[in-house]
């Protein structure tokens, strides 16, 4: 990699890896709204185990300007030959530059890796008088990065709205924007499960509650797990692998597996105060022990849920709708939750109560038929994905 032969008024450095940051250094830029999946465990847990690295693809270029000591601003960057463990499909464009004879790699991609969720940004201090001058440097040292490396485009995915439209960043320096589904779902101060049904038509809610309550005909029990009820014991991490690798294998060919089993116990000694499990169990024989049937692993931050993972050990009808929907639902009105972000996919959400919209991603080519490719065609795919939320929410089953 060729230096940044980059002017700046700071010390600019690129990492090729999370772990030469300081955690307390890198932590300290997160601020209070931000997402949990910007904070140093999550970004080290992918890439200490293995699950995020040059060998599966992903090759760390951290940027991060720096006042002598003093970390001052971080943009989590990779270098990439593919695209996937995104939840950004860009491979048609792919296919379109080839077709035209022009390469759609190598590309430097802001993104929290295997992550769907909206909150990516540049991290920035909060005591610098100046944060939008920290941001701009940033995208000034990662532009420079991609036109002195052959790096055919910059893209900065789940970008954070605010972030994204803050001046001289992505959208004055010009970024095409796409737009992407995604769903999400409300709490607006539920009383309870059954004040959240009351929105529903009378067929719908009457399937929901029967959804809800099949575990009891199948001796199934529900909890949440959450710190204090045990999600620190490496056993439910362990567990999650393995019911995340079942769930994997039935879908060959289209696996998507981008974590391993090192990740979860990384994330079990050291994220364990984010973590939330969504457990099905069957009760224990005349004293016996519990066991496991089923697991929804969750992260929570303040006032929002992201549903990560999940798997079961046997297929029974309609579990994975109480395990990864209801009980969390239900949890959220109980604490007091506002959002729950269920994860990527999956149409039969609408159906549930979650409701959708879409967030962005921001792009930039340093080569020109690329940038003509892109901005030719973006308005016409972004018109179809806000028909295609307007279509799903035609459908959500509400009074």
């Amino acid at each position: 990699m060729k230096t940044l032969n980059y002017d700046c008024p700071f010390t600019v450095k690129i990492a090729l890896s999370i772990a030469e940051f300081d955690p307390v250094q890198w932590n300290d830029l997160i601020r209070s709204g931000d997402i949990p999946f910007l904070e140093w465990e999550w970004f080290a847990a992918l890439e200490t185990s293995g699950s995020v690295c040059p060998e599966t693809g992903w090759h760390p270029l951290h940027l991060s300007l720096w006042d002598k000591d003093d970390l001052l601003a971080a943009a989590p960057l990779y270098l990439k030959n593919h695209s996937d463990g995104e939840f950004v499909w860009d491979y048609m464009w792919a296919k379109a530059a080839s077709s035209l004879g022009t390469p759609w790699y190598p590309k430097l991609t802001g993104v929290v890796p295997a992550t769907p969720a909206e909150g990516y940004r540049f991290l920035t201090a909060d005591g610098f008088p100046d944060r939008d001058l920290l941001n701009s440097t940033l995208l000034d040292a990662a532009e420079a990065l991609c036109r002195n490396n052959g790096i055919r485009g910059l893209h900065l995915l789940f970008a954070e709205p605010d972030w994204a439209s803050r001046p001289g960043s992505l959208v004055e320096r010009g970024y095409s924007a796409w737009k992407h589904q995604r769903y999400v779902w409300e709490n607006a101060g539920f009383a309870g499960f059954d004040d959240y049904l009351a929105g529903f038509n009378k067929n719908q809610r009457k399937n929901i509650r029967r959804e809800y309550r099949r575990h009891e005909e199948q001796g199934i029990g529900l909890r949440i797990v959450d710190r204090d009820s045990g999600a620190g014991q490496s056993g439910y991490f362990n567990a999650i692998h393995e019911l995340y690798t079942i769930t994997n294998d039935k879908f060959v060919p289209w696996d998507a597996r981008w974590v391993n089993g090192e990740f979860f116990r990384l994330l079990g000694s050291s994220y364990s105060r984010r973590v939330v499990f969504s457990e099905a169990y069957r009760k224990g024989q005349t004293g016996g022990a519990e066991e496991t049937v089923a697991l929804a692993m969750m992260i929570r931050k303040d006032e929002k849920i992201w549903g990560r993972y999940w798997g079961a050990y046997e297929d029974l009808k309609d579990l994975h709708f109480a395990v990864c929907y209801y009980a969390p639902m239900d949890y959220c009105i109980r604490e007091g939750i506002r959002y729950f972000d269920p994860g990527a996919g999956s149409p039969h959400k609408v159906r549930r109560g979650f409701r959708s919209v879409f967030d962005t991603s921001y792009h930039k080519f340093f080569d020109p038929l690329l940038e003509k490719l892109f901005r030719t065609n973006i308005d016409e795919v972004n018109s179809y994905e806000e028909e295609n939320i307007g279509a799903l929410n035609d459908g959500l089953p509400l009074k």
